[in-house]
């Protein structure tokens, strides 16, 4: 389905380099959007690049766990395409780093060393915030900007021996809903995005048995992505939209299911709370 008002648009996507991120910036591309391609991984966004040319996709290789490393790709993606328009926080650490049978294994906090704890946190709860620190402020200045991050299911965030992947999820998870109130009227939206189940990418290993006929296909992330960043999308902000739940035939994002990110039916309202004596 054609969304004409992206042609043009620029967006730093991270995680290009394969499953979702591969998936999603094709997509991008196939739209007119002209993509920064970051991956850990070189090869594969240096592959990307070659694909559809450095005009349309500009691969470069970062650590997200680098706040310094995201400030000087960034400022590299900007300065290549002349601009920015989306951030797509996409880059993760799987529970496959921790256990090739993670789904089957009833993992303990044993199981998981300091050194392991602290990399994920570096990728997964770290590395979207160094990349919107460098985001924000450029948005602010052109008072618009789109921002998308990727979270996982509920059940991901809370089952036992999903640790630490689900709880670096849950960080993510809070500061969209967060930084999407913190930029209310500023123009930016934040929102988050997840397949709804597990999906074929390399963070499902063949060890588990799963079949992957039966698994959610990494493309179906792409359709409401590019809804959210169409000018139907402007005004949604802090939801969360699940791939499995989109309907392909309607672009505007406003008439998709979803729900707000987070848990804010948990808070209590600042009003109700007790003035300091």
């Amino acid at each position: 389905m054609p969304y004409s008002d992206l042609k043009g648009k620029v967006a730093i996507l991270t995680g290009a380099a394969a499953g979702i991120g591969k998936a999603c910036a094709e997509a991008f591309v196939a739209q007119g959007i002209r993509v920064a391609a970051l991956d850990i991984d070189e090869k594969g966004v240096a592959a990307l690049q070659e694909k559809y040319g450095k005009d349309k996709v500009l691969g470069l290789r970062v650590d997200i766990s680098d706040a310094a490393d995201c400030k000087r790709q960034f400022e590299a993606a900007v300065a290549h395409f002349g601009g920015l328009h989306f951030l797509v926080n996409n880059a993760a650490l799987g529970m496959n780093a921790v256990h090739p049978r993670y789904t089957t294994t009833a993992l303990q906090i044993e199981d998981v060393s300091e050194d392991l704890w602290l990399r994920f946190m570096q990728v997964n709860a770290c590395g979207f915030f160094y990349m919107l620190r460098q985001a924000v402020p450029y948005f602010r200045r052109q008072n618009w900007g789109r921002i998308i991050n990727v979270s996982t299911s509920y059940f991901t965030m809370l089952r036992p021996g999903y640790a630490p992947y689900g709880t670096a999820k849950a960080v993510l998870e809070s500061y969209s809903l967060m930084l999407s109130r913190e930029l209310e009227g500023s123009g930016i939206t934040v929102n988050v995005v997840l397949p709804g189940g597990p999906t074929d990418t390399q963070m499902v290993l063949d060890e588990e048995g799963l079949d992957r006929a039966t698994l959610i296909r990494p493309d179906m992330m792409a359709p409401m992505m590019l809804g959210l960043l169409t000018e139907e999308g402007s005004t949604v902000t802090g939801q969360r939209f699940l791939a499995v739940d989109w309907d392909t035939s309607i672009t505007d994002p406003n008439k998709q299911k979803h729900r707000s990110a987070g848990w804010p039916e948990l808070a209590i309202p600042l009003a109700s709370l007790p003035k300091k004596a």
